[in-house]
Formats: structure tokens, sequence, C-alpha cells
């Protein structure tokens, strides 16, 4: 029995395909030889039906002739399980590809899921960090403010103590 290498899809169809066209030339030789020997069978039983050389020789064809029958069958049953083989490397490859493809559509969708959530995440905290500097800037203001009044009332009160003489 021949053995195939596995590929990614199953059986290596060159090899495959190989041992086919091998198989077709043997049964196309073994169908010629039964042909020829069918017709030697009637040239011989034509000739002597007396001659039991002739009738052995008959025997004997006609035993190569279902030895050669029970191989074509055996060739035709290889045939098939070959072709059965290949159909069905053929589906397992297709359901491995359907299967890749939603795997792919699921890690797209989740990394898309991810991303959004992400960029969600960034602007919120990018509002929060702008409103946080927006008081900042406010308090900073008040605060200015404030120090720019409390120094004009120490100075007022420096001045008021330089109007006091003493």
């Amino acid at each position: 029995m021949e053995k195939f290498s596995r590929v990614l899809r199953g059986y290596d169809p060159e090899e495959v395909n190989d041992f086919l066209d091998k198989v077709i030339a043997k049964v196309e030789a073994m169908v010629k030889d039964i042909e020829e020997k069918d017709k030697k069978i009637n040239e011989l039983t034509k000739l002597n039906q007396d001659d039991k050389q002739l009738i052995s020789d008959l025997k004997k064809l006609e035993q190569e002739n279902l030895n050669l029958t029970s191989k074509i069958a055996q060739f035709e049953r290889m045939e098939d399980n070959l072709k059965k083989a290949i159909l069905m490397a053929e589906k397992t490859s297709e359901q491995i590809k359907l299967t890749a493809y939603q795997e792919r559509d699921i890690i797209i969708s989740d990394a898309k899921k991810n991303a959004n959530r992400i960029v969600n995440e960034a602007l919120l905290k990018a509002e929060t960090i702008e409103k946080e500097s927006d008081m900042l800037r406010r308090n900073m203001i008040v605060f200015k403010r404030r120090l720019k009044d409390a120094l004009s009332t120490q100075v007022e009160l420096i001045e008021d103590i330089e109007k006091i003489e003493i």
C-alpha cells in the first residue's frame, strides 16, 4: 500500500496524482493484457479442442484473467479510497479555514472594543485633568488678587505708620 506525505491541507496532491497515474497505467495495461488473453483463449478454443496442452494453457490463461480481474477490482477500490481521502482532506481544510476566519473576527471585535474602552478612558482622564487645570488657574488668579490686596493693605499700613509722628 502506498504511503503519502501530509501537507498543510491533507495529503500531498502531487504524490496522490502520481500514484493515481501509476494505478491508471497499470489498470490500462491489465485491461489490454486481459483483452489479448481473451483473444488468445478464443483462438485456442477454435484451433484444437482435443489438445490437452491447449486446454491446460486455456485454464492458465483463465486463472491469470481472474487474477488480473481481481487486481483491477483492488486498484479500483484503492482509487475510490484515495478519492474519499482527498475529499475528506479538502473538507477538513475548509473547516479549518472557516474556524480561523471566525476566530479572526472575534479577535478583531475584541480588539475594537478594547480600543474604544481605552480611548474613552483617555478622554475622561483628559477631561478631568483639563477641569483640574482650569480650577488651579482660577485658584492662582484668586490667590494673586488676595496677595496683592494683602500687600496693598500692608503698604497702606506702612504709609499710615510713617504719617504718625512719634
